[in-house]
């Protein structure tokens, strides 16, 4: 077996010096900045020269900031919004699968990725534009309706009860680039005798979308879901950019990630911002678990 084995890797030899150069550059990009941030969260370090082991002192203060609680309690709203945000993105890829010109299919998926050419920084501007409480687009046209006085404009970034669905209602109609063409691909994939099948037990179009083409692309559609939890949990540059470094008036939409940025890169606790990079990473781990396990697949 061992012999079989020697010989199997002396004879693949070259294959694996071709992915030795890849293989460093995760490591070193990747595992090694993971590794280090679990080793220095046992810390307190100012990320250069002050470093004092503390143990699980870090950890023990975590589960008790009040601060970092209300950041998941903030992005689990978003996890929420973001969840039924998907709805559009299916309703979307099935209508362009069902065109009957393959000509019309192929313009409409170059027009969903044309704009994630335009940086995302460039489009969280404009919609931070578009709430701007003077010169903004949405109270331009409220004002215009007079739905709201011209004296007294609406601070939709600046008002605790309005930055939280301030920040849901971008992206309307939130159709998702990514997530289209993942479910145009899984629909793709349906064999034509689905189809024939079903057109054959005289079922329609509502039924078929239900019955057929939703279960079958439901990998696609966990996907999606996988992807979006992560991205949630992880990101802060939107609140950042759209409100500040705080996370809005009095911290109403701080995210775990922003806390973590701003305890490491502000307040110069890098080795608390370790530890809360940790706690992101088993929540992250455990969601993953549970929608793996909740969103099944019938194959």
């Amino acid at each position: 077996m061992i012999d079989s084995l020697i010989f199997s890797m002396k004879r693949r030899k070259k294959c694996y010096l071709l992915i030795l150069p890849t293989f460093i550059v995760v490591l070193l990009f990747r595992y090694y900045p993971a590794f280090s941030g679990m080793y220095y969260s046992f810390f307190e370090w100012d990320g250069a020269l002050v470093k004092e082991w503390v143990g699980l002192k870090n950890y023990t203060e975590s589960l008790q900031d009040v601060k970092l609680l209300h950041s998941f309690m903030v992005v689990g709203i978003f996890i929420l919004a973001n969840l039924f945000k998907l709805i559009p993105s299916v309703i979307v890829a099935l209508l362009i699968f069902h065109l009957k010109s393959e000509r019309f299919q192929y313009v409409y998926r170059v027009l969903f990725v044309v704009p994630m050419i335009i940086p995302g920084i460039v489009y969280m501007l404009l919609w931070k534009f578009f709430y701007e409480p003077n010169i903004g687009l949405l109270n331009q046209m409220l004002m215009g309706l007079g739905i709201v006085d011209v004296s007294k404009p609406l601070m939709w970034l600046a008002d605790p009860k309005l930055v939280i669905p301030c920040i849901i209602f971008m992206g309307f109609p939130w159709v998702g680039v990514v997530s289209v063409l993942i479910f145009l691909a899984g629909l793709q994939g349906i064999p034509k005798s689905v189809y024939e099948a079903a057109e054959l037990d005289g079922c329609g179009p509502i039924k078929r979308c239900l019955t057929i083409e939703v279960p079958l692309i439901m990998a696609q559609i966990r996907l999606s879901l996988v992807l979006m939890i992560i991205g949630t949990l992880k990101g802060f540059e939107q609140i950042l950019i759209m409100c500040n470094e705080y996370g809005g008036p009095d911290g109403t939409a701080n995210v775990p990630g922003l806390y973590m940025f701003r305890m490491a890169f502000m307040e110069g606790r890098v080795g608390y911002a370790c530890t809360l990079g940790m706690l992101l990473f088993i929540v992250i781990l455990a969601l993953t678990i549970l929608s793996d396990k909740f969103v099944r697949v019938d194959k």
